[in-house]
């Protein structure tokens, strides 16, 4: 028999730990290979927001298995796409409600930047080609998106020569940095077609958080100059800041946003990127170029289509923001006290994300050892660099979630002493 690899993402396959293979989950729990349970503290890099094996869902899956699995969107449409895409018009502000379907997020903001792009090239203003990011901004792995990802801390920096330029700026998270980006953009807002933004929350890199008038700001300033604001929830969408979407909080409209990742309860892999009417209306013409050349094979398929209406049923039919509510005043409790250890930077948290920022990034050795440590007492949790953090699912038992704190909150303290050396 020949021998075979999985090639596991964002690993390096010479020195990486073997993976821990799980064969069953259920409620906020893995179970391996050898009958031990883990409480998963990321909820399968955050997406499990009802936790895992939701009957609702998982009946909805089965039923929709037996009456069609999937159909082509060219020419044809299904009721439950249909659906979705009203419930998510009517659950998102503004005119948020033209609703197009991928598979990932990482695509989903590759679509919002091609919307963006074509719409100004549909109005015949061509000079509007580049896109403002920011500091350890992460909006996907696709190469366009790889573009408008942090390119001196992020994970691409091997490509930077073949990726497009863009306009990369600090978040202005002050008075003087906000002033700073409002006198930027007036000079290069005229060739700016959009600006990418994870709102309060910037995920992947490095769970770096910012106010609700911070981002207010930021989309004033950018409808005052003509710059499209696309709002990349994948991480932050769906309950995780403590709102259904981290835009409510700052009370803003973009022009796009993407959702995914929670969006089919972490059951199926779906993406939407939906667009206001005003941009939809860019694309509308008798010239037939002027139409959006975008699709793939499996958008809007109707499995997950019918996951992510019965995950929208749970959030209308279950607490799952005022769970929310509890998950952080638990993780405030149980992570302030690692604010005065040798080595820890910061601690924080918003909605159900918990952060503890360490003074410096964990070494491979460091990172395996935290990883295995975590495993031997009973839970999963993947640190990124100089963050140990945790995001579970957002119907985690308590018990579990008193488990999972107070495990992290241990591990850390053995690595201050262990390892961290001021």
């Amino acid at each position: 028999m020949t021998n075979a690899t999985v090639w596991l993402p964002y690993a390096q396959m010479q020195t990486t730990l073997p993976p821990f293979e799980v064969v069953a989950s259920h409620g906020s729990r893995l179970v391996l290979a050898d009958g031990k349970e883990l409480i998963d503290g990321v909820a399968s890099w955050w997406t499990a927001c009802h936790g895992y094996n939701h009957p609702h869902i998982i009946n909805a899956i089965q039923k929709q298995a037996a009456i069609m699995p999937h159909v082509m969107m060219g020419g044809l449409i299904h009721p439950q796409a249909t659906r979705l895409a009203k419930r998510l018009a009517a659950i998102l502000p503004g005119t948020l409600d033209a609703v197009f379907f991928s598979e990932s997020g990482s695509v989903a903001v590759e679509i919002a930047m091609k919307m963006a792009l074509q719409f100004w090239m549909n109005q015949h203003q061509e000079q509007k080609h580049r896109f403002i990011y920011f500091e350890h901004g992460y909006h996907g792995d696709t190469f366009f998106t790889m573009s408008v990802c942090d390119p001196n801390e992020g994970m691409h920096r091997l490509f930077h020569r073949v990726l497009p330029t863009q306009h990369f700026q600090p978040l202005p998270t002050t008075d003087a940095l906000l002033d700073n980006f409002a006198n930027w953009l007036k000079k290069h807002a005229h060739e700016c077609a959009a600006l990418l933004i994870e709102p309060l929350v910037q995920g992947a890199g490095g769970m770096k958080m910012h106010h609700p008038e911070t981002l207010h700001a930021i989309a004033t300033l950018c409808k005052q100059h003509d710059v499209l604001v696309i709002a990349d929830e994948i991480f932050t969408g769906f309950g995780r800041t403590g709102s259904l979407f981290a835009i409510d909080q700052a009370n803003i409209v973009p022009d796009i946003i993407c959702l995914s990742k929670a969006l089919t309860g972490g059951t199926l892999p779906l993406a939407v990127t939906v667009a206001s009417q005003h941009i939809f209306d860019g694309f509308l013409s008798d010239d037939s170029h002027k139409a959006l050349m975008h699709g793939t094979t499996f958008m809007g398929n109707a499995l997950g289509c019918a996951a992510a209406n019965a995950s929208l049923d749970l959030f209308e039919s279950e607490p799952r923001l005022a769970q929310v509510a509890t998950i952080n005043a638990a993780l405030s409790q149980a992570f302030a006290p690692l604010a005065d250890i040798p080595g820890v930077k910061d601690v924080r948290t918003l909605g159900a994300i918990g952060v503890i920022q360490l003074e410096r990034a964990l070494t491979s050795t460091e990172m395996s050892w935290f990883k295995q440590q975590c495993v031997n007492e009973g839970i999963w949790c993947r640190p990124i660099q100089d963050v140990v953090y945790t995001t579970p699912s957002l119907t985690i038992d308590p018990a579990d979630l008193s488990s999972l704190t107070a495990v992290i909150a241990k591990q850390v303290r053995a690595w201050s002493t262990l390892f961290y050396h001021a």
